[in-house]
């Protein structure tokens, strides 16, 4: 049985397997940054490593947002082709 799109982060043990659903757990929790955020906090972070860090999000953000369109731009099916006669 496959779980609903991880309703409000509710783990299901099935068949007395934990192992299987601390690795799910973790997974949910990995997809929302929970982990990220708690290791971000165990330690005093100085404003000057916050704003670096912002920014480099900041800047891997728009990155990964280019490249995304990028690669569905060159991924398209019908587009015509870019060097007719060159087959």
């Amino acid at each position: 049985m496959r779980h609903a799109q991880f309703l409000a982060r509710t783990v299901l043990v099935q068949n007395n397997n934990v192992e299987e659903a601390c690795r799910l757990l973790n997974r949910v929790l990995g997809k929302e940054e929970i982990f990220d955020q708690f290791r971000r906090t165990r330690y005093y972070e100085k404003p000057y490593q916050v704003r670096r860090r912002v920014n480099f999000e900041k800047c891997k953000a728009i990155y990964n947002e280019d490249m995304n369109r990028k690669i569905q731009f060159v991924l398209r099916k019908n587009r015509e082709d870019p060097f007719p006669g060159c087959s």
